[in-house]
């Protein structure tokens, strides 16, 4: 953690210097206390993203290979993909699709916006009808917390982290790619072990 102190002292009176100083000491004891409450707790420190997503670049079809089991998708019985679309609002239109057992396929329709300037990887995504859109308990968090410089593989989840799924542009990873991809989502405080294939199975 890096302060950065005033570069001319006489601005500033004797009271104000005590009255920082006791700030940055209280500020220091609260990151070391909170750094050891989550060492003891095993408390992962907050999400990590990537520092930007280009949407004209990540939109497109994206197939999912591996995700933690959710009830929304329980009835998957294969693989599902996901086509992005940008919008002329500056929105993304969302479309999920996946096999049923049955031989039909489901499909979702939504909506994602993002959350930030330019360039954020934080996104929400809603499922629910247009006229809901007002309300926030319809939009659910996406976050981009992993993609490569060619936009061909991403790990997207939520602050939670009770959610993740790894995506690409191909049905199949390349086993160095995915090996990496899990070293990082290890370093984010992911439990892998309930890292599933989609459609059922292990992952690559």
């Amino acid at each position: 953690m890096t302060y950065l102190l005033p570069q001319h002292p006489f601005s500033l009176s004797a009271w104000t210097r005590a009255t920082f100083s006791l700030v940055l000491i209280l500020g220091l004891s609260a990151t070391l206390i909170t750094g050891t409450a989550q060492a003891q707790t095993g408390t992962p420190p907050p999400l990590a993203t990537v520092a930007s997503v280009d949407l004209d670049r990540y939109v497109g079809r994206w197939y999912e290979i591996a995700r933690f089991p959710n009830r929304f998708q329980k009835d998957c019985s294969g693989p599902a993909t996901a086509d992005y679309a940008l919008q002329a609002n500056g929105r993304v239109q969302v479309t999920n699709r996946c096999p049923l057992a049955d031989g039909k396929t489901d499909e979702a329709l939504g909506e994602a916006r993002r959350i930030g300037g330019p360039g954020s990887p934080k996104l929400e995504v809603r499922f629910a009808p247009a006229w809901l859109s007002w309300l926030p308990m319809v939009w659910g968090n996406y976050w981009v917390i992993d993609l490569d410089p060619a936009y061909t593989l991403a790990a997207v989840s939520e602050p939670t982290r009770e959610y993740l799924w790894v995506l690409a542009r191909q049905p199949q990873v390349d086993a160095a790619s995915w090996d990496a991809l899990m070293v990082r989502l290890r370093a984010q405080g992911f439990d892998l072990s309930k890292l599933q294939k989609a459609g059922g199975g292990s992952p690559p």
